[in-house]
């Protein structure tokens, strides 16, 4: 068996457990990708929730605007964004009760902006939820100079102004964080 058969990845179930999400919740998942946790996060807020799915690259959004045709999730907003400009997140402030990031913090090139940007949409008292790979793994994830060491950033979440709450095991090659907004 390879080492990648026996490795321990990221299972969207398991990890969606640790986020906390309530029936009615109002949540981002910010680089949403392909829509990989977007069924997980429309079940986890119900019918009366509303997850919004932000994403820079257009031909995503599309793919997740046809995922949630295609499968009824009526609860599942997607949304072109662009997390590192000032307002290019169309949420208004203080709308959310949960922001998710997961496998996105690496790939930013002004984490700062970004992070101000997932900040300002979520209201106080609100979590904030981190995932984001602790290596690079036999050419999968990101290039070893682009993985962000897990205190690093907790420290650039927690210089936004988020606070630290707790850490949760995401995978073997992935760390999870847990911040709430004051």
């Amino acid at each position: 068996m390879s080492s990648l058969a026996i490795a321990r990845f990221v299972d969207p179930q398991t990890v969606v457990s640790h986020f906390h999400i309530h029936e009615g919740d109002t949540i981002a998942d910010f680089g949403a990708g392909s829509g990989f946790y977007i069924e997980l996060f429309a079940k986890a807020v119900g019918r009366g929730g509303r997850v919004y799915a932000c994403e820079i690259q257009k031909e995503l959004v599309d793919k997740i605007g046809a995922l949630v045709r295609s499968k009824g999730l009526s609860v599942v907003y997607p949304l072109w964004c662009d997390l590192e400009e000032k307002g290019g997140v169309k949420i208004p402030d203080g709308a959310l009760d949960c922001g998710l990031m997961i496998n996105t913090l690496f790939q930013l090139g002004d984490r700062v902006l970004a992070l101000q940007e997932v900040y300002r949409t979520i209201r106080s008292g609100g979590k904030f939820i981190l995932v984001d790979w602790s290596d690079s793994f036999s050419g999968l994830g990101p290039a070893p100079a682009d993985v962000l060491s897990q205190g690093s950033a907790q420290a650039q979440v927690e210089g936004i102004g988020f606070v630290y709450e707790r850490s949760f095991d995401a995978g073997d090659h992935h760390y999870g964080l847990a911040f709430r907004k004051p």
